[in-house]
């Protein structure tokens, strides 16, 4: 009798975990159809990073279902798929899909069809180009690509890559460094840089673990004017280099020290007589050099600084703060790029060309006037850059002769304010 009693209770508590996983299906089947259904009659009304987040809210539904397969798959219902759609609409809904205007973007399909069209020859080279900035600017996974400009995800896939190999080969010209240094040196001499081509840095990248230790990141040094374009971008150094090492494996510092192809332009000439060659300024962690100015440093913590070197650091920590503004509008502008994503195993190699890529076509909507968005600057995009060390090497004699003088000129165009 026992025996009897416990197994019809085994039963009946069967039946009502049972009766409990149908009524939990059928709550999670109503929730889904009732999102999707908003989704499909909204897709393109809704802000990019509303309708990513609704997509990948339906996945994860679809994920919990006791039977998935009878749960709708995330496929458009309409004849035409979201682009053509979204291109009837106003131009102002193109800054916040794809970072410009619709203007600026026929201009930028105008400039790289010619690369893209021979690779893609059943797909409309706008679409290839729309694909790629969409994803570029909201971190979309390819699979979203594909529901929204009717193509396969490995095609979305080959398509944003191939736009980025397009940019970076017709683009290029928008590192402006070598082409319109007049340009550059008149920016900085509003802030009393006579002479300054720019200012270098770094920004990290985070990569997956198993490569350079929990902490590990591709490093990017980057030269960047006074608009905050970069005019110079060397990428994928991984961060057990030390930031010596990096710059004088990049190509900037051949150019300059070897080639003598840069910063070789002449003196300019102070009102006490100093002159001060061609320069950049670069951060506390680089080597003191003619050419490459850093801040100055407390040897011991108890010495002080004369008004000088104060006047110098001050402006210096200044012109330092364009390169954290530029890598921090990149990467809200594509945050694809954002600080907070850690790119995975597989993808790392191809890190550093799309990053470049990213840098190019920022270039490009500074160029064009366009304004950043408000819309889909996500979280972790503006975080701060943590310092580097230090350079605990000496600094050239000449390189100290050029600092002092330009501190002094500083400090006498401070004093007059």
């Amino acid at each position: 009798m026992a025996k009897k009693r416990k197994a019809k209770k085994a039963l009946n508590v069967k039946h009502h975990h049972h009766f409990q996983t149908q009524n939990l299906a059928a709550l999670i089947s109503q929730v889904t159809h009732a999102s999707y259904s908003f989704l499909s009659h909204n897709d393109v009304v809704l802000l990019p990073s509303q309708s990513l987040r609704l997509e990948s809210l339906i996945s994860s539904l679809i994920s919990l279902s006791p039977h998935p397969k009878l749960s709708p798959l995330l496929s458009p219902p309409h004849r035409d798929c979201w682009f053509r759609r979204f291109c009837s609409l106003s131009d102002s809904r193109w800054l916040h899909a794809f970072r410009m205007s619709k203007p600026s973007f026929s201009h930028l399909l105008h400039l790289l069809s010619p690369s893209l069209a021979p690779s893609f020859p059943h797909i409309a080279p706008d679409c290839v180009l729309a694909a790629a900035l969409f994803r570029l600017a909201h971190a979309a996974p390819y699979a979203a690509l594909a529901r929204r400009f009717g193509i396969a995800p490995s095609e979305a896939c080959r398509a944003f890559f191939a736009v980025c190999k397009a940019v970076v080969g017709n683009l290029g010209h928008l590192f402006e460094l070598r082409t319109d240094s007049e340009r550059i040196v008149v920016g900085f001499g509003w802030s009393s840089l006579p002479n300054c081509f720019g200012v270098l840095g770094f920004a990290r990248f985070r990569i997956d673990a198993s490569l350079l230790g929990e902490n590990g990141c591709l490093m990017v040094q980057a030269l960047v004017d006074s608009e905050g374009r970069f005019l110079d971008v060397s990428a994928g150094w991984p961060s057990t280099m030390k930031p010596e090492t990096i710059l004088r494996e990049s190509k900037i510092y051949h150019e300059v020290e070897e080639s003598k192809e840069l910063l070789n332009g002449p003196c300019y000439n102070l009102n006490d007589g100093n002159l001060i060659p061609p320069y950049i300024l670069g951060e506390s962690c680089f080597p003191l050099l003619p050419w490459l100015l850093t801040p100055y440093n407390r040897v011991n913590e108890e010495d002080s600084f004369g008004s000088a070197e104060r006047a110098f650091n001050c402006a210096h920590r200044d012109a330092m703060e364009l390169v954290g503004d530029a890598f921090g509008r990149l990467r809200s502008r594509w945050q694809l790029l954002a600080a907070s994503r850690k790119w995975k195993l597989e993808c790392v190699e191809h890190l550093s060309f799309v990053v470049v890529a990213g840098c190019l076509l920022h270039n490009f909507v500074v160029k064009c006037n366009e304004e950043m968005p408000d819309e889909g600057v996500g979280k972790g995009c503006m975080e701060k850059e943590e310092g580097f060390p230090a350079f605990d090497g000496v600094g050239d004699e000449n390189a100290v002769r050029v600092r002092d003088a330009l501190a002094m000129h500083l400090s006498r165009m401070s004093s007059r304010k």
